[in-house]
């Protein structure tokens, strides 16, 4: 999330959803990028080490469901955008909100780091159900497990913030394979 695209005003040239008819955007409460810049400085670097190692579409797909469960609209927006300029297909990020209903669509490997996202980022019964841990680790070596988890928790911890200072959806614009929050 950059202060550009927390700041900037919504029209109907800067981005591809026409405003036309639509509710008015809500404005965010507080900058807080520019407010906290330490703190921001400190989550691009964390958001850049968790991502070492991890297949890119596959770590857009994980922030994008994370995203989804927090109902965190400008992440969702962002990775959805990031994702398909890294080659995701549209079908795959539209299906990803039912993707227990549509496997089909994604690899073990993938459905394997979606569950494990759901389980990280939801967190229902306290703890990640062995089960899901256990899954996850035949699909990725520990190191890789590791960043995963990794990303998980950074994605939700980016969640927390567009939530919280609610950050308005719409105008990031994806910069080829990007990723982040840059």
């Amino acid at each position: 999330m950059t202060t550009t695209d927390a700041t900037s005003t919504r029209t109907s040239t800067s981005t591809s959803t026409s405003t036309i008819g639509c509710a008015p955007e809500r404005p965010a409460r507080l900058q807080w990028a520019q407010l906290a810049p330490d703190v921001y400085k400190a989550m691009i670097r964390l958001d850049t080490a968790a991502k070492q190692g991890l297949d890119h579409r596959l770590y857009e797909l994980v922030k994008i469901r994370a995203s989804q469960i927090n109902h965190c609209a400008f992440c969702v927006d962002m990775h959805s955008k990031d994702a398909i300029a890294a080659g995701e297909s549209v079908e795959r990020v539209v299906q990803l909100s039912a993707w227990d209903e549509s496997r089909h669509f994604y690899t073990e490997k993938e459905v394997a780091a979606l569950e494990l996202t759901e389980a990280v980022t939801v967190l229902t019964d306290g703890f990640v159900p062995d089960e899901v841990y256990e899954r996850a680790a035949k699909h990725f070596e520990e190191a890789e497990l590791a960043q995963l988890i990794s990303a998980i928790a950074v994605i939700n911890a980016w969640n927390r913030f567009g939530v919280s200072f609610r950050m308005a959806p719409g105008h990031h614009q994806p910069a080829q394979h990007a990723g982040g929050h840059k």
